[in-house]
């Protein structure tokens, strides 16, 4: 199942802003133990299945993943002839979801899937309402017509300002609220809070 709790218990719970949103910055800055009873106490030091662990719950949690969806991108990342954690972070990366985060038309992983699941976007001209769906160099993704007014698109550019720096893999019009997919991420691309290798290693025990 997928956790629906307070998500400022699970940013501190990794130590990382999993969300994206500032708010969660700040709450990790003004509250960084561990959360629950013995929270504030020193922790031990962890053990290497811990740390695969933790590494692995903070990859499912950041992209909104159940256990279940989240195995399933490893074993296919796995069963591929590219270097396993390269090509896991990949198939995250082209979610549907995940690209209109990474355009600047949604604020957080969260928000782009909302906006996907209510139908906002046209794919290449389709409607469009599965986060999941996998996007391809060439895809074209556009707010719809009916929605393009729609308050939230302003205040969210207003939000991320002009330093807003949109990754190479896409090409973004701003005025039309849409982007193309132009490539396949790269390394460089990829989720810098992420170590694929401990997942890697989770995985295969």
């Amino acid at each position: 199942m997928r956790y629906t709790g307070p998500k400022a218990r699970l940013c501190r719970r990794e130590g990382a802003n999993l969300f994206g949103s500032p708010k969660y910055q700040k709450i990790i800055g003004r509250t960084p133990n561990v959360p629950g009873m013995h929270g504030g106490k020193r922790q031990g030091k962890m053990t290497e299945y811990a740390k695969q662990l933790r590494e692995k719950q903070k990859a499912k949690r950041m992209f909104g993943l159940s256990e279940k969806q989240f195995r399933n991108y490893f074993e296919k990342a796995d069963n591929s002839k590219a270097v396993t954690g390269e090509k896991l972070l990949e198939l995250l990366e082209t979610r549907l979801d995940n690209a209109v985060y990474r355009s600047g038309l949604a604020m957080t992983r969260m928000q782009s899937r909302q906006f996907v699941s209510h139908g906002l976007f046209m794919l290449n001209g389709r409607r469009v309402d599965v986060p999941s769906m996998v996007v391809k160099p060439g895809d074209v993704i556009e707010v719809r017509a009916s929605k393009k007014g729609s308050p939230v698109f302003k205040l969210n550019a207003e939000e991320q300002g002009e330093t807003y720096d949109v990754p190479d893999w896409l090409k973004v019009d701003a005025k039309k609220l849409s982007f193309e997919i132009v490539s396949l991420p790269e390394q460089k691309h990829f989720e810098a809070l992420i170590n694929t290798q401990p997942i890697v290693e989770f995985y295969s025990r």
